[in-house]
């Protein structure tokens, strides 16, 4: 007769498994809902910007007409790039080709996807440089600031994270140019690009990155500090501390850990800062980036373009805030 009696071992290890299997169900269906929310959200906010541009004064055939170029010339214009039809029936022949990669074409008859294949690439380097020196310069001066909790450190820490945040990123430009450049010359004032497209030396990123950096390492290093302050309190911090372990292992190995899901969330949300603000740092330093096409777009009342740059910035929101969000669900997971 054959023993169908499970093994203790095997028989403590199935609730667990079982366990598991429901939170890593539970864990999909929330990123689903979460995504399929912002989907929603930026279908919305795409559908905005049409309107929003559509009630410019102006539209595409007149800002991009050649100069003493009659009313018919405008017209027939007008009818070519579809501007006499209803906003509405525009937007959704714009959304719907979205998903397959195709973003329009321009004002000026250009892929709007090969428009943006050249300085897209620069952007990213700027944004990412940028959001990589926030992160480490946050964390360092927010623990450097919680090791010593109302020293001199955590108040002047304190105070210049605050005077750094306030400042927008074009005064942080004006005064990294009048510093590095105007006054000791020590880096060029605009951006020149090589053949590539691309700057033409790495120095030329100094004072772009330095300007996106600063407001957003004022911001984060304040998020940091507070995480770990809240996290000072919690009984197991505390224990660790009577337990005479060194403040430096508490923090990383105790406070840290706790903190991450307030850490994470708060550099994420200061993405979309950090990318609002690169226009503002490309159009000040010249360089090479969607900023500038931003701007000419703008100007040009070009709708699929500035459309496009919404959906590309969004979509890289959106990213973030889904990482920040697992790194919240899998530290809390594993609390619990």
């Amino acid at each position: 007769m054959t023993d169908t009696t499970t093994p203790p071992a095997e028989a403590a290890t199935q609730p667990v498994a079982a366990s598991a299997a429901r939170r890593s169900g539970s864990l999909a269906l929330r990123i689903g809902a979460v995504l399929g929310k912002r989907l929603l959200m930026l279908v919305i906010l795409l559908a905005v910007v049409f309107a929003a541009i559509e009630l410019l004064p102006g539209d595409a055939a007149s800002a991009t007409s050649e100069r003493g170029e009659g009313a018919a010339g405008i017209a027939a214009r007008r009818h070519l790039l579809g501007l006499d039809r209803p906003v509405w029936e525009r937007f959704w022949d714009w959304i719907t080709a979205l998903p397959t990669g195709d973003l329009g074409t321009s004002a000026r008859g250009e892929r709007v996807s090969d428009l943006l294949a050249a300085p897209l690439p620069n952007t990213i380097l700027l944004g990412t440089t940028a959001f990589v020196l926030t992160v480490i310069a946050a964390l360092a001066l927010g623990v450097w600031a919680a090791a010593r909790p109302r020293g001199i450190v955590d108040r002047v820490v304190d105070l210049t994270s605050t005077a750094a945040f306030a400042l927008p990123e074009f005064v942080v430009s004006i005064g990294l140019l009048l510093v590095l450049s105007l006054w000791t010359g020590w880096l060029p004032a605009a951006t020149v690009t090589g053949s590539d497209g691309a700057p033409a030396t790495w120095t030329m990123l100094i004072m772009p990155v330095l300007a996106l950096t600063i407001p957003q390492t004022g911001w984060n290093t304040r998020i940091v500090r507070a995480a770990l302050a809240d996290q000072a309190a919690t009984p197991h911090v505390e224990a660790a501390h009577l337990d005479g372990l060194p403040v430096r292992r508490v923090l990383l190995r105790h406070a840290l850990p706790g903190a991450w899901p307030a850490i994470a969330t708060g550099i994420a949300t200061s993405t979309g800062m950090l990318l609002g603000g690169t226009v503002v740092v490309e159009t000040l330093f010249n360089y090479p980036g969607i900023g500038t096409v931003l701007a000419g777009a703008v100007s040009d009342r070009d709708t699929p373009v500035i459309a496009a740059v919404v959906a590309c910035a969004a979509a890289l929101i959106t990213a973030v805030l889904l990482l920040a969000d697992l790194v919240r669900a899998r530290t809390l997971g594993a609390r619990t």
